[in-house]
């Protein structure tokens, strides 16, 4: 919207500032930072007033969370709306109205974030963690994808692009094409595996949303390169026209989540459900698809990855051999556990667990989205 301002640069060489994709991007994380410390709170008193507490896992092998994290029940939840909401008001203002890329992501994001709210209220009304059965989420996920490999196919510059198989720190792609049913299944794996890593990540305050951040962050960058056509002739990378508005998305989403970490950081005063941890993983890996680095998502957001492969190696170890290769899982409860054992091993306080082990993790994000802003230079 604020793009056409553009326009008035007779009157002023300072309306020039709205055609650059830097200003805009900047301006929009700002704004969707504002957005959210304002509304913020107003959030926190209805989902208060209409008693939309997170429910805490409880069980014989949840007895070291229920101690840890037993004072958080009750803790307004589906406070994703407010990163949907600010995210997309200042998509909506900063991103240029002509590009298609901003409007299928925020699609996803939604889609993603109405998917979890589905799971959030069931949990939410029956005091339940289970919420949606696992094959519900699948199938309509599955068909979001479907819908955005039909969008992709039908749009020129992305049809060509939909079937080829980047891999980071080789100039051209390692499978030229895919075919539409491998297509479709890879871009499935990608969105559908990031949503749902995420999810798994959401364990403690702040973790998941300081590691979006990162992510989105990296992301923007390698949005703005492969939007900019002597950028990626430069480096190497696919060159897909127009797809540098995503750099714009990408920090609202980074100032969406910094806004929404001013709430939830250690004590949380509300948790983002998965109406957020669904939408920002969607909207993460929609951007990756774009952008064609797919891949680099497992550098960028090897966090996710972690804990997504703790999950499935100790399903599958228990269900194999019955044993668990983790005291606990996702990987940072695991780590909670140690931290635990060595407070009472070394006579300390226990309070501080859950924050030592989230900035720790923010720090292993934010060097792995370097890593993958390095991997543009690595060809």
């Amino acid at each position: 919207m604020f793009y056409h301002l553009y326009e008035l640069r007779g009157l002023h060489q300072v309306f020039n500032l709205f055609q650059y994709i830097t200003f805009r991007a900047v301006a929009g994380a700002g704004t969707a930072f504002v957005l959210s410390v304002l509304l913020g709170p107003s959030l926190i008193r209805i989902l208060t007033r209409l008693r939309l507490g997170q429910p805490i896992r409880r069980g014989k092998h949840h007895e070291v969370l229920e101690d840890l994290h037993g004072g958080k029940a009750g803790t307004p939840t589906m406070g994703g709306w407010l990163i949907l909401a600010t995210v997309t008001l200042a998509s909506v203002l900063w991103a240029r109205p002509g590009s298609v890329y901003p409007w299928l992501v925020l699609a996803m994001f939604w889609v993603m974030g109405l998917i979890g709210f589905w799971d959030d209220w069931l949990k939410v009304s029956g005091q339940d963690t289970r919420g949606l059965r696992a094959w519900q989420k699948m199938a309509v996920q599955a068909l979001a994808v479907a819908v955005l490999c039909f969008h992709l196919h039908q749009h020129e510059p992305t049809r060509e692009r939909l079937f080829q198989l980047m891999v980071p720190f080789f100039k051209d792609p390692l499978i030229w094409n895919m075919g539409l049913i491998p297509a479709f299944l890879f871009v499935f794996l990608v969105v559908v595996g990031s949503a749902n890593a995420v999810n798994l990540t959401d364990g403690l305050d702040g973790l998941a949303i300081g590691c979006s951040g990162s992510v989105a962050l990296a992301y923007g960058i390698l949005a703005y390169v492969a939007g900019h056509a002597i950028f990626a002739q430069h480096l190497l990378v696919p060159y897909v026209p127009g797809t540098g508005e995503l750099a714009v998305f990408c920090a609202c989403l980074l100032g969406g989540c910094l806004g929404f970490l001013w709430f939830n950081c250690h004590p949380a005063q509300m948790f983002m459900g998965d109406t957020g941890s669904l939408a920002l993983g969607g909207a993460i890996a929609t951007v990756a698809v774009l952008v064609k680095h797919e891949l680099t998502l497992l550098i960028a957001g090897a966090v996710f990855v972690a804990e997504a492969l703790s999950v499935m190696i100790q399903v599958a170890s228990f269900r194999t051999t019955g044993r668990r290769v983790f005291l606990c899982a996702p990987l940072h409860h695991h780590f909670e556990h140690l931290e635990r054992r060595r407070a009472q091993a070394e006579n300390r306080p226990e309070a501080r667990i859950e924050n030592r082990i989230v900035v720790r993790l923010w720090i292993v994000s934010i060097i792995c989205a370097l890593a993958a802003v390095a991997t543009l230079k690595i060809r």
